[in-house]
């Protein structure tokens, strides 16, 4: 991905929609697929005429063009979070099902570099009858091929089995793009148009690398030259259908040149295809999977597992992806959780304010901003960080512009429900430390994106360690000020907030006037270490305690030494270093690492000889702040570590924060071509057996594996949100705000990329400026949770989504008067929550604005009559979805399915009148989705799935790991 998206639709992508759709008009036979909706959309807004619009309309009908995944990108399967995945289909789908009422039925996830266990599950829940991949292991594929076993029945998850399984089918060796060695032509064979030149396309309309045309000369050679192939792929399959991709990246921008060449040929072959023993014809993905059903065999089950990491020859790890672009993972992530906290904020706002003063059309268009931004860098050369650093910048400028949107949203809201005075402005600020004005009264509103009850801190920049903060009702809240690790001059305050599901808390913070204050933490700074010659002295040893855990730190060293879990009193060894893998970036000299790929030529060596200390304690919080320095002289560190400890005060439920060792880290700027790592070593009897989740959905095993070459790279994976490491009693769990590259090299170890800084001279990458080359300092997060597999299994799933989605602070000054705005009526703290049960999750609450009807023959018609157009955004449509948190089996209580009644669940936004359960992107109504069900050896009988069971009167249950979608309806006000 190496030009934006506005280069590639200049120089290429326009023209692909319009010529193909002129020649799809052209030839009743002719066929074509498309995927990636941001594409489709620019041209359908931006260049298409009306003639061409009516004949998208047709041809979609004749099933001539065919949209497949029909998501806004073909997003990425390693590093993205489930939740950004469905964000990214429902906004494709909400388009194509408004604008056509098409809806897509067959997945095409042909670039992905590896396959995850969650989109099969994704994609079923969809609707649709197929899944396609094609990216995975080299030696996996060629042994699944000669078996013929690239297609099965995928049972993606475990708990939701045959359920919610797909027929899935794997691409073989050739992948996505026509072959085009020809052995009778030194030139190249089917690519007729040539390649896409940037950044404009070539005024003679002559492309690069145009293939050589089919003439009366070649064509006998030209037929025995594809028919070949054909016969080579059918060997490897059950049927003799083959799947024939004619494309590749880039390409059908000329479609004329395409089709014509590509019509003589097909004709010629089927007119001798007695001689030839094959017919041909053009084809979509539905023709093929239709063809592949209709033959009734029954296929092999796939349990869960999945088809990561992803390795193209034996040094060819796709491993260095997990943690490539680490800024632009952290942002991609924050804008989700903002996205997240802004859907929920404004639903409530327009149902429970319908005379509010902001306008829904522009807070609507702030929203699609964000969701958009959030789509697109889902794509699987944008979160995975392997473009080239002008396409990054788009993706980070398209989410800071969208942040900033919604912030704007937020705050506007804040201000219109409490009738401020307009001259108390607003600072609206997520996550960042900076509150605007930090000299003056101001009042911090804190708004909770769960829709659970939280007790948790949040951090604001103050001038001073001389504060109080006050709630609502003017009553004390408990808070600790101390020097600021960012700067000099400032000071972080940690307030103590306890807020119930989807509800906002307002404090302000005031000068000290005597009265109660913020308790001050108190510094003690110790003599740096050498490292190296650490060995030869006894450990001195000293504690840090909260109710949870007693961390045990050595002054010989500077570093951890143990950790002691306080309610069963077992103590963990316990040390973390930083270190690196240092790597080739000469191509000359063997494999490399890159973008995309993790190579090292060695085992990692510590990254410091020298440890610095400071422990900051106070009252409500411990923070150990280490810094790690090159030698025992060097004036500046590479790597820092603050480790945070809570201690709740009296009154505050801290069952989650209590059990919370927050890590923070700064890494940067590295030396180049090295990759960092933080490895945690315990005294775990692990035998090197490592858990990761999928996207933050399911958890895979991940024994380590040793193989001739390569091993160390082969044995990471990608951590989206969370990996941990066990022994037979007592478990240690790593929770992450952005992916990471992780892996358990050792017996009780797991370590985890946090930084990569590359550059090579592989022709390719250098051709297209893929550099890795970040000089940046990143500051991932990290909890960690130590204890008991009973403790922990209670605890992980919903702190992983207190990180995800840590409260929103948003600042204001106050005016003169230091009053606050006008009290709300009702008890600010429980004013209309919303709470499920701790092993649900409220994934979604928003107003997605769709247009279309959810009855689909009421939608046809009023596409048919053109009425779409006419209309405005439908803001009385809520779209709702719920996730259970646990697999069946996983835990005695939490596993239990769960009974809601969404009346009540939602009765603080108003009163429900109607509720329609969908398909996970809204645009099937689960009633008359019927999915085909591919006969297995389990499961010989029936054709069709019906969906699940449908909610009477507002009453639902939900099964361990159901992702359930609806749209409600409230009554007017």
């Amino acid at each position: 991905f190496f030009f934006s998206f506005q280069e590639s639709m200049h120089a290429y992508a326009a023209n692909v929609y319009t010529t193909v759709i002129e020649e799809l008009m052209k030839g009743k036979q002719r066929k074509f697929i498309a995927v990636e909706q941001e594409f489709f959309r620019l041209w359908w807004d931006m260049v298409a005429t009306d003639t061409q619009k009516q004949q998208v309309h047709q041809l979609l009908q004749e099933g001539r063009l065919e949209f497949v995944i029909g998501g806004q990108v073909m997003h990425d399967e390693a590093v993205t979070l489930i939740d950004d995945q469905i964000l990214q289909l429902t906004e494709g789908h909400g388009f194509l099902y408004e604008t056509f009422g098409f809806r897509p039925q067959f997945s095409w996830h042909v670039d992905p570099f590896g396959a995850s266990a969650t989109s099969p599950t994704l994609f079923a829940l969809a609707g649709f009858n197929a899944h396609l991949i094609s990216r995975i292991d080299y030696d996996l594929k060629a042994d699944m091929q000669k078996n013929k076993k690239l297609q099965f029945v995928w049972q993606g998850s475990p708990s939701l089995s045959e359920r919610q399984e797909i027929f899935t089918h794997v691409m073989d060796q050739y992948s996505y793009c026509t072959p085009s060695q020809l052995p009778f032509s030194n030139r190249s064979g089917f690519f007729w148009n040539g390649f896409a030149t940037f950044p404009d396309p070539p005024k003679d309309g002559v492309y690069p690398n145009m293939s050589l045309p089919v003439t009366d000369a070649n064509l006998h050679q030209y037929a025995q030259t594809m028919v070949a192939n054909i016969k080579q792929r059918a060997a490897w399959f059950r049927t003799g259908d083959v799947l024939w991709p004619w494309g590749c990246d880039k390409q059908f921008f000329n479609a004329s040149v395409q089709y014509s060449n590509m019509d003589l040929l097909l004709d010629y072959i089927n007119k001798h295809s007695g001689e030839f023993g094959v017919t041909v014809q053009y084809a979509t993905v539905s023709d093929y999977f239709q063809a592949v059903y209709s033959r009734n065999l029954t296929w092999e089950i796939r349990d869960s597992r999945d088809f990561l990491p992803y390795s193209t020859e034996p040094f060819q790890a796709w491993t260095g992806f997990y943690t490539s672009r680490s800024t632009l993972k952290g942002i991609a992530r924050r804008a989700s959780s903002l996205l997240h906290a802004g859907e929920s904020f404004f639903t409530q706002y327009v149902q429970k304010h319908p005379g509010g003063s902001i306008c829904k059309y522009k807070a609507l268009k702030q929203l699609q901003s964000l969701r958009w931004a959030v789509s697109e860098v889902q794509h699987h050369d944008g979160i995975t960080g392997t473009e080239a650093p002008k396409v990054k910048d788009m993706y980070m400028n398209n989410l800071m512009y969208g942040m900033l949107n919604v912030r704007k949203l937020m705050a506007s809201i804040i201000f219109d429900i409490n009738n401020a005075k307009k001259n108390g402005e607003v600072y609206s600020s997520v996550y960042t430390k900076d509150s605007g004005k930090p000299d003056v009264d101001q009042y911090v509103v804190v708004y909770n994106p769960l829709a659970w009850n939280i007790t948790t801190f949040v951090t604001v920049s103050v001038s001073s360690e001389a504060v109080s903060v006050y709630d609502e009702l003017g009553h004390s809240v408990p808070a600790q000020v101390q020097s600021s690790v960012e700067s000099q001059s400032t000071y972080d305050l940690y307030i103590v907030v306890a807020i119930s599901g989807l509800s906002y808390r307002k404090y302000s913070i005031k000068p000290l006037n005597g009265k109660r204050s913020a308790f001050v933490g108190r510094s003690i700074k110790y003599k740096r270490r050498d490292l190296t010659r650490a060995d030869q002295r006894s450990p001195r040893l000293f504690p840090v305690v909260n109710n949870c855990y007693q961390i045990v730190f050595d002054q010989n060293t500077n570093l951890m030494h143990s950790i002691t879990e306080r309610e069963t009193n077992q103590t963990v060894q316990f040390t973390q270093e930083f270190l690196e893998y240092h790597v080739n970036g000469d191509t000359a000299k063997g494999p490399i690492s890159d973008n995309y790929l993790f190579g090292p030529n060695a085992s990692a060596v510590p990254a410091s000889k020298a440890v610095g200390l400071e422990v900051m304690s106070g009252n409500l919080m411990t923070e150990i702040r280490q810094y790690f320095y090159s030698n025992v002289t060097s004036q500046d560190y590479i790597y820092a570590v603050y480790t945070r400890l809570y201690s709740v005060p009296e009154g505050y439920d801290g069952k989650l924060l209590c059990h919370r060792i927050e890590q923070e880290y700064s890494v940067g700027p590295l030396e180049l071509n090295r990759e960092a790592v933080l490895r945690t070593s315990t005294n775990l009897n692990t035998k090197q057996l490592l858990y990761t989740d999928n996207n933050g959905y399911q958890m895979q095993k991940r024994p380590f594996k040793v193989y001739v070459n390569n091993t160390v790279a082969r044995n990471y994976y990608p951590m989206v949100q969370t990996a941990y490491i066990e022994d037979d009693t007592i478990r240690l769990i790593l929770l992450a705000e952005r992916a990471h590259g992780v892996s358990s090299q050792g017996n009780g170890q797991v370590e985890v990329m946090l930084h990569r800084r590359l550059w090579n001279n592989l022709q390719w990458n250098l051709n297209n400026n893929l550099t890795l080359n970040d000089s940046s300092v990143v500051r991932p997060v990290i909890w960690l949770i130590l204890g008991t597999k009973p403790v922990t299994n209670n605890l992980y799933r919903t702190s992983a989504l207190a990180l995800e989605h840590r409260p929103v602070v948003m600042f204001g000054a106050l005016s003169d008067k230091p009053k606050l705005p006008r009290q709300p009526q009702q008890n600010p703290v429980h004013d209309s929550s919303v709470t499920v049960p701790p092993n649900l999750h409220l994934q979604t609450l928003s107003i997605p604005g769709w247009k279309y009807s959810s009855d689909h023959a009421e939608q046809l018609l009023s596409i048919r009559m053109g009425k779409q157009k006419e209309d405005d955004a439908d803001f009385s449509r809520v779209l709702l979805r719920i996730r259970h948190l646990y697999e069946v089996g996983e835990h005695p209580v939490l596993s239990q399915p769960v009974t809601l009644d969404l009346k009540s669940l939602l009765k603080g936004l108003g009163s429900v009148m109607t509720v329609e359960e969908r398909s996970l992107t809204g645009t099937w109504d689960v009633n008359t989705l019927e999915r085909w069900k591919w006969k297995t050896a389990e499961y010989p009988g029936k054709r069709y799935f019906n969906s699940t069971e449908t909610s009477e009167d507002y009453i639902v249950t939900i099964h361990p790991k159901e992702i359930r979608t609806f749209f409600v309806y409230f009554q007017v006000q």
